[in-house]
């Protein structure tokens, strides 16, 4: 054990190491703000809470504060100009009459740049904004927690235009040698506290390890995080994990190990390697037809004890699409325009890519994902009826995702699962910041609370697709095929970003690198 926690730990410090040096986002020349005095004039606020639509509202922010949100009249009628929050000379409006104004979006999985060299942290940054994330939970710091907590320093004095960013770090990262001992992993956290972690990512260590790392981890009211790995799952499930005190799961290993009945390892074929990526996520889609099947007593039980719990699950179903549905996922609208050269080369087939597992992806193969994607559904439904909380994160920049637009999908996924369009939403920004202990502050549209909100012309209730990059195709009263604008304004901590502008530039990068590529092919 310890011989393989030493292999993992240098591939990671190397990993750190060789990123520690990529440069810093550049200085913000985008967004506008904060104002003194802003007024967003005659919107209609779906406000993250679960409340249905409402609409006109007048909403006033000063600095980075949301100081009133006034109702101002009703639909299809002349608003009250009487009742309307009164602009001084000095005060900047936007007319948004009858455009819809969500929180702005928690990302709970959002890699500042994955695992593909050299992406540049302007990139992530920008499609984060474009999509409506405002709050970014960086799970694992793979760049080094000096860098991450350097571009949550900036993004927080609105340096750089970057979404809110809360950084975790991955455990045993930035240590220099694997933590066996309980005592060694109780140092490591009260020392990655000092450093200005805000919490850990956990793929898997010796039982008596992780809960010595929970325990101190609460005493450092710092958050926690695991990906159950199938190299340590047997002996630490969801259910061990959520009982020594982890707060919340990643994608959906370990949950139905936590629902075996009749078994206490997933049923491997012989042959099966893990460091072989197509055996490992093949073998995967399989696994929930193993779990006690909806509405049984086990089924019950887990669900219920996580609820008990407090207990939060962070799905990332999105990372996992091109597993039912490869070509749709490799041929999305966005790649050509939005998709770097570089990461287009990490999603290619390769055995030396984490995430890159189409040697021979069959018919076989997504037929059995669609199954998983089944139940894992039926149990994210059942957990978030019963009181459960379920949040959003995408984990792009693997296997085909690209960030923003991922997140985008995840909703969409989500709505596939049972919830109410209401409930995607607050999937998507209150539950992720109760989550993070940051609801007092974001996650709803309140007087008091940080102005982080989402302004797009249609109503992303009746359709997700009006919130990606690149809109959605439809067509028009004169036959002509067109697509709708996407989001108009991301609004982060104060700053209104215009998300054509941040699309744009996004645009570029890809244009300057294709064109470099091509230069040097001539």
């Amino acid at each position: 054990m310890r011989f393989i926690s030493l292999l993992f730990l240098i591939a990671a410090l190397f990993s750190v190491s060789a990123c520690a040096q990529e440069p810093i986002a550049s200085e913000r020349e985008r967004g506008e703000g904060p104002y003194e005095r802003l007024i967003l004039r005659g919107g209609i606020v779906i406000d993250g809470e679960g409340a249905p639509p409402l609409g006109p509202v007048d909403i006033v922010i000063e600095g980075n504060r949301i100081i009133q949100v006034a109702v101002v009249g009703y639909p299809g009628v002349p608003v009250r100009e009487n009742r309307r929050p009164e602009a001084g000379p000095n005060d900047r409006e936007i007319d948004v009459t009858g455009q819809y104004i969500l929180p702005g979006f928690v990302d709970m999985h959002g890699h500042l740049g994955g695992s593909a060299q050299g992406i540049p942290a302007e990139y992530v940054l920008k499609l984060w904004l474009a999509h409506g994330i405002t709050t970014v939970r960086e799970p694992g710091s793979f760049r080094g927690l000096d860098w991450t907590m350097e571009h949550a320093r900036l993004a927080e004095q609105g340096t750089i235009a970057s979404p809110r960013i809360i950084p975790y770090l991955g455990f045993g990262m930035e240590w220099d040698e694997a933590i066996i001992t309980p005592d060694e992993a109780r140092q490591w956290v009260r020392h990655i506290a000092d450093e200005g972690a805000k919490g850990i990512k956990f793929f898997g260590a010796t039982p008596r390890v992780i809960e010595a790392a929970l325990d101190e981890a609460q005493q450092q009211d710092i958050g926690t995080m695991m990906h159950h790995a199938q190299l340590n799952v047997v002996r630490t499930n969801v259910i061990d994990s959520a009982r020594m005190g982890l707060g919340s799961m990643e994608h959906w290993y370990g949950l139905p190990e936590a629902l075996f009945t009749d078994r206490v390892i997933q049923d491997y074929p012989t042959n099966y390697n893990y460091q072989n990526e197509q055996d490992r996520f093949s073998e995967a889609g399989r696994l929930w037809a193993q779990a006690a099947a909806p509405g049984s007593e086990k089924w019950n039980a887990v669900r219920d004890e996580l609820i008990e719990l407090d207990f939060t699950i962070n799905p990332t179903m999105t990372i996992y699409e091109a597993s039912r549905n490869l070509m749709a996922q490799r041929n999305a609208d966005w790649h050509e325009e939005y998709t770097l050269p570089r990461l287009w080369d990490f999603f290619t087939p390769s055995r030396y890519a984490h995430g890159s597992y189409w040697f021979d992806w069959t018919t076989e193969n997504e037929v059995a994902w669609r199954e998983n994607f089944r139940l894992w559904m039926d149990f994210l439904n059942d957990f978030k009826n019963h009181g459960g909380r379920v949040t959003v994160g995408s984990d792009a920049g693997y296997i085909y995702k690209i960030y923003g637009f991922g997140y985008i999908q995840e909703l969409e996924l989500l709505r596939e699962a049972g919830f109410h369009p209401l409930e995607v939403i607050q999937s998507a920004t209150l539950n992720g910041a109760e989550a993070l202990g940051l609801d007092e502050d974001i996650g709803s549209i309140r007087a008091g609370k940080i102005a982080d909100l989402v302004i797009v012309n249609e109503n992303p209730l009746e359709n997700f697709k009006v919130l990606f990059g690149t809109g959605h195709y439809r067509l028009n009263e004169n036959n002509e095929p067109y697509r709708t604008e996407g989001i108009r304004y991301t609004i982060a901590n104060g700053i209104v970003y215009d998300v054509s502008e941040l699309l744009a530039d996004v645009r570029s990068m890809v244009d300057a690198e294709q064109a470099e590529r091509a230069s040097a092919e001539d």
